[in-house]
């Protein structure tokens, strides 16, 4: 089965079962989903969508959070991890936002990676989910089941990135970037399927009888 071919499978398969794809961090503003996807680092969503609301409550805005020290939003956002590299990223992405981007969230990945705290995969995020502009958000989770289902080589992530934008159409980026998330923890999770249990690995590899081994990012 050709690469393309198996691509196919993929979206067919993701567009029928996730035809909606809501953003699973909340958030009201592209300020506070820059900071929720952040935190998300080494974090899971759920967790996230825990602390934010009382992050939100004390600073909601870049001039408010530039307000408050990084031990107050470290107290806050302590049960997310990495607490001190996070919270040191926020204090000081807000006061860069506010002095030099006039508070508001540059759309552009030049600027946007500029921020501390603030990598590609983040900077994918907050451009596709929060200005709409098409990007390809790939975290290890993408990484990993784009090897499972042949879409990629494996060599790292920036490679599974431009193997998946050749792949797949620009204008299904933004929402196939979720899709392939949703699957992933309801499906296809790294100590369950394997690579052998899940419709797609099935349909794509129908053949395959031992686990995937990764190659890692």
């Amino acid at each position: 089965m050709k690469k393309s071919e198996r691509a196919n499978i993929v979206k067919k398969l993701l567009d029928k079962k996730y035809p909606q794809t809501p953003i699973p961090l909340d958030h009201k503003d592209n300020f506070s989903l820059l900071v929720a996807v952040l935190l998300s680092a080494q974090c899971t969503d759920e967790r996230v969508n825990q602390i934010t609301p009382k992050l939100f409550a004390k600073a909601s805005t870049p001039e408010s959070m530039n307000k408050l020290t990084r031990d107050q939003i470290y107290k806050i956002i302590k049960p997310c991890g990495l607490g001190p590299q996070k919270s040191k990223a926020i204090k000081n992405l807000s006061n860069i936002l506010v002095n030099k981007f006039n508070s508001k969230i540059p759309n552009n990945f030049n600027d946007l990676e500029s921020l501390p705290g603030v990598g590609h995969k983040t900077a994918s995020v907050v451009m596709s989910q929060g200005f709409g502009i098409p990007a390809f958000a790939v975290d290890t989770h993408i990484h990993r089941l784009a090897q499972r289902w042949g879409l990629t080589n494996g060599k790292n992530v920036k490679k599974t990135e431009e193997d998946l934008k050749k792949l797949f159409p620009e204008s299904s980026w933004n929402k196939l970037h979720l899709q392939i998330i949703f699957w992933g923890r309801e499906y296809c999770q790294a100590r369950e399927c394997y690579g052998i249990k899940c419709d797609i690995c099935k349909t794509c590899y129908p053949n395959r009888t031992k686990p995937f081994i990764h190659k890692k990012p």
